[in-house]
């Protein structure tokens, strides 16, 4: 009888606690994108850090639901990108990542672990904070391969535009925009063509009376930077899309311009700030190096050992760089010119290879170290100033000309995707 009571007093418990167990509120799908999902958590957590994000720039937001609204569209873009990434079969691996972060963590004069310390003191987990950081990446990365194949810049565009930039001096300027786009929808009606300015008459009609753009922008815009207050960041006028072009030129800081009419809707652009960039000179490296690629049958270990070996050699005066390049390099364009990379702009190397870079004094061969690309010993051969040349002009040139390309381009892609896509909003 003792045992029986025990059973049942530990069977009874045991209900109890699956009883309790069902009631605890779980993580609910809020959106179904393709054989994806967004959750309702992920919504809420875009949604605080966004309302963080204005608290420490004392920015005044629109409500939750405007707020949820905006978060939704955006993971939406997210899910689609991410599932266009996974066809493409493209990762961001665990050494791409941390050198990402540590180059954002030295952008603030922070260590990685004094960056992990902030993060966590104002709330913010840093296993999450390094996925977000791995999609960001990810994300990026897709964008950029999927739009490049889309973007063609003939020569006669680029001296076009490097005639223009000598004869304005316009590759100096920068402009700080703000942007509000009133979207139709893809309803092109003569009464919804109305209603739509309609709505933009009146968001201009609150930005003259002094409302915040930053909010309005959160709150109305279908932009791609809505849930940034609409803050493109700083952009040569030859970098913005072919839109927003004329609609800068000649205006001057705090300017609201709009709304003008494009094949998405209404936009009202606010010129947040202007400056100007010069460039004078530009510094350059010479270098030569190894690189070892790790693999199945080769161990990061391994590919360190040949290296510090290939030091060793090269001290003893038994071998030299450019021979062990021939042989081992598995950089094919240098390898061939026996690690010979060429004069450059150090900043079009990885972080890890252009900080180790910096550290050399002339002729000095760094020890081996790790890049997204593999193991490597790097020599500093060379350093110089020139002048802006012509090439650099051109390189500028051809630069402007894509982003401004890549912006246009960004929107109609996203819209294909979304077009081409099963979306449905549970909630």
């Amino acid at each position: 009888m003792k045992l029986i009571k025990t059973i049942l007093a530990l069977t009874l418990l045991s209900t109890a606690h699956v009883s309790v167990a069902q009631v605890k509120p779980l993580d609910g799908v809020a959106i179904v994108v393709n054989d994806g999902v967004v959750l309702k958590s992920e919504i809420e957590a875009l949604v605080t850090q966004v309302k963080q994000r204005a608290l420490q720039s004392a920015q005044t937001l629109p409500s939750d639901r405007v707020l949820e609204t905006q978060a939704t569209e955006r993971l939406i873009d997210k899910v689609l990108k991410k599932q266009m990434a996974q066809r493409m079969s493209m990762r961001i691996g665990d050494t791409q990542l941390d050198q990402t972060i540590e180059n954002i963590a030295g952008e603030q004069k922070l260590t990685v672990v004094q960056l992990k310390t902030a993060l966590e003191r104002d709330g913010i987990n840093f296993a999450s904070y390094r996925e977000s950081i791995r999609d960001d990446i990810l994300l990026g990365q897709v964008e950029r391969i999927s739009l490049r194949r889309r973007i063609n810049i003939s020569e006669q565009e680029i001296d076009n535009l490097v005639i223009l930039m000598k004869e304005h001096g316009q590759s100096t300027v920068q402009y700080n925009l703000g942007h509000i786009l009133i979207s139709h929808n893809g309803d092109e009606s003569t009464e919804n063509q109305k209603a739509t300015r309609e709505r933009a008459d009146k968001v201009l009609e609150l930005l003259n009376s002094g409302s915040d753009f930053k909010r309005i922008a959160i709150t109305a815009s279908s932009g791609p930077k809505a849930l940034e207050g609409g803050d493109w960041g700083y952009m040569n006028i030859n970098e913005m899309p072919t839109l927003f072009t004329d609609a800068v030129r000649g205006k001057s800081k705090d300017d609201v311009i709009g709304p003008f009419k494009s094949g998405n809707g209404y936009h009202i652009l606010k010129i947040f700030d202007i400056k100007g960039q010069q460039q004078v000179d530009v510094s350059e490296v010479n270098a030569k190096h190894i690189l070892i690629k790790t693999s199945i049958v080769l161990s990061d270990e391994r590919a360190k050992q040949m290296l510090d070996q290939f030091i060793v050699d090269i001290a003893e005066g038994t071998a030299t760089i450019e021979a062990l390049a021939k042989k081992h390099s598995d950089d094919p364009g240098s390898a061939i010119r026996g690690g010979e990379l060429g004069w450059n702009d150090p900043s079009i190397y990885v972080p890890s290879f252009k900080e180790t870079l910096a550290k050399l004094e002339m002729d000095e061969l760094s020890q081996p170290f790790k890049s997204s690309h593999g193991w490597h010993i790097v020599q500093l051969t060379g350093k110089r100033q020139v002048d802006a040349t012509e090439n650099f002009i051109k390189n500028r040139a051809y630069q402007m000309l894509f982003n401004r390309k890549f912006n246009e381009e960004s929107t109609a892609w996203t819209k294909e995707l979304r077009s081409n896509a099963f979306i449905d909003i549970l909630d």
